[in-house]
């Protein structure tokens, strides 16, 4: 059997990021070979894979930035068990290696970024890498993206909830950007106006109004313009420009931009949480 120093466990730990047992146990197994130690640790996260598929991956980090010249955001959603291991270092530091590549890279969906490379490994390997180390199933599930004139991203406190905003013009006080991408986490818009809106949204709002006013008692021939009505409460509320801004219920979006710009709007966003 090879004679497996300190410094060799040491190296393969810095390589692959597996406890001091697991690196000394492939050093071994390989005979002191790096390049099969670390097939054997990739090897035995495919085994532990296998073995926690049926597991509900229902914790994680939810990560959002920007690119250097703030025309790309990306949001990401990395998950795994438990919130300890969602609070672990080396967690956090793979979803932001992960998303760091997204920035990097621009891919246009989550299978793309999936076959991206962290370090000659496909990000896709690099999970079912770590899953072998950490010993909880991981999932790269969700990826989304914007690109605009200049994009904002902001993380709520505790990594499960972000928010990537695109507006059409740069060069506005940076408050504003961070106000409305704020707003996004707060009020969780369905859309950023009413044209925005799905008609099949629509449609079942209307419905619902109508079934409401019905059991309300009023008249059959009123439903639909009652059901107008809520659906004209259900844009303002639901609506980013048309939502009442958060920091200040006198104005709704809309007026804030504009009062920072006349022309300034929100091109578009996107929204991840965690479900508590």
């Amino acid at each position: 059997m090879a004679s497996i120093s300190a410094a060799d466990v040491a190296k393969l730990r810095k390589m692959t990021g597996a406890g001091m047992m697991d690196c000394k146990s492939a050093l071994q197994e390989a005979e002191g070979d790096f390049e099969k130690a670390v097939e054997i640790i990739r090897k035995k996260g495919q085994i532990v894979a296998r073995k926690r598929a049926d597991r509900e991956a229902g914790e994680g980090v939810v990560l959002a930035r920007t690119s250097e010249d703030e025309k790309f955001g990306a949001l990401i959603v990395l998950n795994c068990e438990t919130d300890f291991v969602a609070k672990n270092a080396d967690f956090v530091k793979l979803a932001n290696d992960i998303l760091d590549k997204a920035l990097e890279k621009k891919p246009g969906n989550l299978d793309e970024l999936k076959n991206i490379e962290i370090n000659g490994v496909k990000i896709e390997e690099k999970i079912v890498e770590q899953i072998g180390i950490i010993g909880e199933k991981l999932e790269l599930s969700y990826y989304d993206f914007l690109k605009a004139e200049y994009v904002q991203s902001y993380i709520h406190p505790g990594n499960r909830l972000a928010t990537i905003a695109g507006f059409n013009k740069a060069g506005i006080d940076a408050s504003v950007y961070k106000d409305v991408a704020m707003q996004i986490a707060a009020m969780n818009p369905v859309a950023v106006d009413k044209d925005d809106v799905k008609q099949e949204e629509i449609e079942k709002e209307i419905e619902i109004g109508k079934e409401q006013a019905r059991r309300e008692g009023k008249p059959e021939n009123l439903l639909e313009k009652i059901a107008m009505g809520k659906l004209g409460k259900f844009f303002k509320e639901n609506t980013l420009l048309n939502q009442e801004f958060v920091k200040d219920n006198k104005q709704t979006i809309r007026q804030y931009l504009n009062s920072a710009d006349k022309e300034l709007t929100v091109t578009g966003f996107s929204r991840y949480t965690l479900n508590d």
